[in-house]
């Protein structure tokens, strides 16, 4: 049985690809932090349709805790499916925030930093010994980082989603010795809870954003599941180091 880890798999784009991973065949270890009704309900989502799903708990702010945080995915998937090894790691933990060039603070820094590239870094190498030769990591990054997505107030956070796609080549690389792949997916705007759930909050958001997507809508979490499910699955072997753009053509 192939196991998965989804980092911050309790809603959203995290939750929608612990689902359609577990469609696939995988075993599904997911994370939450503050939204534990959210992972339960993705458990018995996939429970409910036949897969296998242990939700645990991590603060992926929280970069002393990573090693035990392998441990216990090692004793999860040991008791629970008799494996010892991660076929796939999907580094989807989120966190946003804007400030203008000019007020941004050290806390909105350090904030954004932390969540966005520093975790996928050691939480990548903490799980490193667990991942088996020829696993699949994917990273989550955004459309912010091209040059057509240069949305005033996003500088901190753009920086560390295109951190995240330099991270991802040099992941590609240093680890095709195991025959491990990495790749990156970039979503444009997408129904998720980030910015306080914005768009449930302030539907008037939706249209403008729209607007400018070429298939005339925003992205569900599900459109970039499925994007994400792909390249960690074996169909996708024969690609590594790249930055897929999931945004149905924003601003193309």
């Amino acid at each position: 049985m192939n196991v998965a880890v989804v980092i911050g798999g309790s809603a959203g784009i995290g939750q929608a690809t612990s689902i359609d991973l577990a469609r696939r065949g995988f075993a599904v270890v997911l994370t939450y932090r503050s939204h534990p009704e959210g992972a339960d309900e993705t458990v018995r989502a996939i429970e409910q349709d036949g897969g296998h799903a242990v939700a645990l708990e991590l603060d992926a702010a929280d970069t002393a805790s990573f090693g035990d945080f392998a441990q216990r995915v090692s004793d999860t998937i040991g008791t629970a499916w008799g494996e010892t090894r991660v076929h796939a790691l999907v580094n989807n933990a989120g966190r946003s925030g804007t400030a203008l060039v000019g007020e941004i603070t050290d806390d909105d820094y350090e904030g954004l930093h932390r969540i966005l590239l520093k975790a996928p870094l050691f939480l990548t190498q903490a799980l490193l010994p667990l991942l088996a030769d020829g696993a699949s990591i994917v990273n989550t990054t955004s459309s912010s980082t091209r040059p057509t997505g240069a949305t005033p107030g996003y500088a901190v956070y753009a920086a560390m989603k295109g951190g995240l796609v330099v991270l991802t080549h040099y992941l590609a690389r240093e680890l095709s010795t195991r025959g491990i792949r990495a790749n990156s997916v970039s979503p444009g705007p997408t129904r998720t809870r980030l910015g306080g759930d914005a768009f449930s909050r302030f539907p008037e958001l939706i249209e403008p954003q729209a607007a400018r997507t070429a298939l005339g809508r925003i992205g569900e979490p599900e459109d970039v599941a499925a994007v994400i499910a792909f390249l960690a699955s074996p169909e996708s072997g024969w690609i590594t180091g790249q930055d897929i753009e999931a945004t149905g053509g924003y601003d193309l």
